[in-house]
């Protein structure tokens, strides 16, 4: 087990808490990182990008000239691609780049990009993220008090006050457990977890 400070809004340390080595304190491996975030981009992607084959362009009912005769190639259809206006060959239609990776893949890349964090001192345990109003400079009060420009902010349930004042600060994004993913935790600098945050966490990535 490891042990954490945890930390009030005002940078005062308030308790300890104890981390799962099993994941925070995991074997980091490049090679998941890259895979994940490959996977996690490519569901991304829309995958609408089309052009029109010759079963889709207008025209072509019947033969251009008759097959012999004219001195001209034989020519069955004006929708063939070698002609102007034609269909388009093997070009690109709709379709999905996702792909499946398996589960202990997907965890095992996320416990190691937890541990990341951890490892190089840029992941803040907050016991709680308390906010009068909707007011974006209370939030950017909270993060310059831990010198942080660029983070996640994970909570362990919806935090409505906090979500709002926070997404339009740039650099800063917030999002609940359930939606973490490694392309989220490597895209920022620094990882805040809610101290009920880790609780969650950790009984996922372990059942």
């Amino acid at each position: 087990m490891t042990t954490l400070g945890v930390y009030d809004i005002g940078n005062q340390k308030v308790s300890e808490i104890e981390l799962d080595d099993r994941v925070f304190g995991a074997k980091i491996n490049p090679t998941l990182f890259y895979d994940v975030v490959r996977r996690d981009l490519a569901s991304q992607r829309k995958g609408t990008a089309a052009t029109k084959n010759r079963a889709l362009v207008r025209g072509g009912g019947a033969k251009p000239w008759r097959q012999k005769g004219t001195g001209r190639a034989r020519a069955g259809s004006r929708r063939s691609p070698l002609w102007r206006g034609g269909g388009t060959i093997f070009g690109p239609m709709p379709r999905s780049y996702s792909f499946s990776l398996p589960k202990k893949v997907r965890r095992a890349a996320l416990k190691a990009a937890l541990s990341l964090k951890r490892q190089e001192g840029k992941l803040i345990l907050l016991n709680d993220f308390p906010l009068e109003a909707f007011k974006t400079r209370q939030v950017l009060d909270v993060l310059k008090r831990f010198q942080v420009e660029d983070a996640l902010i994970v909570t362990d349930e919806r935090h409505l006050r906090l979500e709002r004042s926070a997404r339009n600060i740039p650099g800063i994004e917030t999002l609940r457990y359930e939606g973490l993913t490694v392309y989220d935790i490597l895209n920022h600098e620094h990882l805040i977890l809610l101290r009920p945050t880790v609780e969650k966490i950790e009984g996922v990535l372990m059942s």
